[in-house]
């Protein structure tokens, strides 16, 4: 007859779980600090620069030319 042996007799077929769950832990943990250290925004953000330039008005009315220009610029 064929004999069979128990090899994680004495309590000890946990041993490996443990560390995994302490690993898998550490990991997120990593994880929310990255999350947190971006602003809690992962990816491209959009960054928008105002510009206002006034000018002599090319008339003889003595006005003035005010121009606004907005760029919007996503990373990549």
């Amino acid at each position: 007859m064929a004999e069979s042996t128990n090899n994680n007799a004495g309590g000890s077929s946990g041993g490996n779980s443990f560390l995994y769950f302490i690993v898998g832990g550490l990991v997120v943990i990593v994880a929310l600090g990255f999350f947190f250290m971006q602003g809690g925004w992962i990816g491209p953000t959009k960054t928008t620069t105002e510009q206002t330039t006034t000018a002599p008005a090319p008339d003889s009315s003595g006005a003035t030319t005010t121009t606004t220009t907005k760029q919007t610029t996503t990373p990549n």
